[in-house]
């Protein structure tokens, strides 16, 4: 992220519109995610449910038919874009779930009421001071409601992540420096006891994390080929890596995409390139 966008600017600006073109995309790579969100999720028929950076609102809808028309999911994120498509899914939605509203609003600040359960994934890493968020957090939610999340572990263990970006950063001019160890950004809470005291600080009483991996399909194709290209094209414009090239000029961008896909060519099998998503699976309450 440029130096001095906030994410409000960024979520709502080039980025959150790309993210939002891609949605099918992205929630296909995060399948099996999702489903070990929600086998851990207290989310049961009749439930009030908060959806953190719901972005466009698969976690949001998947939320809704668990709590069916008894209950009423809230989701909330910071990005008119990512929401604009979350809204448009509402109309597809098959009868029996549950009312959703999805707001434009920070969750660090805003009052959206209360909840017997918030849910995130991939969320609650981009807050200006998580320690507020979470203690915000913790005052909409009922007595023994619980918060339960998604965040990534290292960089070096999310493969999905590290295979692409080892192949694009001997081609810059040069290294991107690391970012300050409490800045937003998805690797924030790599450091598990760090995450867990800010938790328990900011008053979460019981906390646990338990570390989950998943292979994730980052790229199919009709050969393995066209799979590694598929793969390219998630990591060099939806992941974490694509801050890298974002802003390159075109032949360095080019080069870049052809070390990408010869790199994911070596994971490809069958049409499709797996590789590892490692994440700490959160709930405090």
């Amino acid at each position: 992220m440029a130096g001095g966008v906030t994410q409000a600017e960024y979520w709502n600006g080039e980025v959150g519109t790309r993210w939002a073109r891609n949605q099918a995309v992205l929630d296909a790579v995060f399948a099996p995610l999702t489903e070990a969100l929600f086998d851990r999720a207290d989310v049961t028929p009749g439930h009030a449910v908060l959806d953190i950076g719901c972005g466009a609102g698969a976690t949001t809808l998947d939320a809704a038919h668990r709590v069916g028309p008894g209950g009423a999911v809230t989701g909330a994120d910071i990005s008119a874009p990512l929401l604009a498509v979350a809204r448009g899914r509402i109309a597809a939605e098959a009868p029996g779930a549950a009312p959703i509203r999805f707001v434009e609003a920070d969750v660090e600040h805003a009052d959206l009421g209360t909840f017997d359960a918030a849910l995130s994934r991939f969320g609650v890493m981009f807050f200006s001071d998580t320690g507020r968020a979470f203690a915000n957090l913790r005052r909409m939610l009922k007595p023994g409601g619980r918060l339960t999340f998604l965040c990534w572990r290292g960089l070096s263990e999310n493969l999905w992540v590290s295979v692409p970006r080892e192949a694009v950063l001997p081609l810059l001019p040069e290294a991107p420096p690391p970012p300050p160890p409490d800045a937003p950004g998805p690797f924030r809470f790599a450091d598990v006891d760090a995450m867990a005291a800010l938790l328990r600080g900011n008053g979460f009483g019981t906390v646990t994390c338990d570390a989950l991996d998943r292979d994730v399909v980052l790229g199919r194709g009709a050969d393995d080929a066209g799979a590694a290209q598929a793969a390219a094209h998630v990591a060099l414009n939806l992941g974490p890596t694509s801050h890298l090239v974002r802003e390159a000029e075109p032949d360095l961008r080019s080069r870049a995409e052809a070390a990408a896909v010869a790199a994911l060519r070596r994971h490809a099998t069958g049409g499709a390139v797996r590789l590892r998503a490692a994440c700490w699976l959160v709930q405090a309450g």
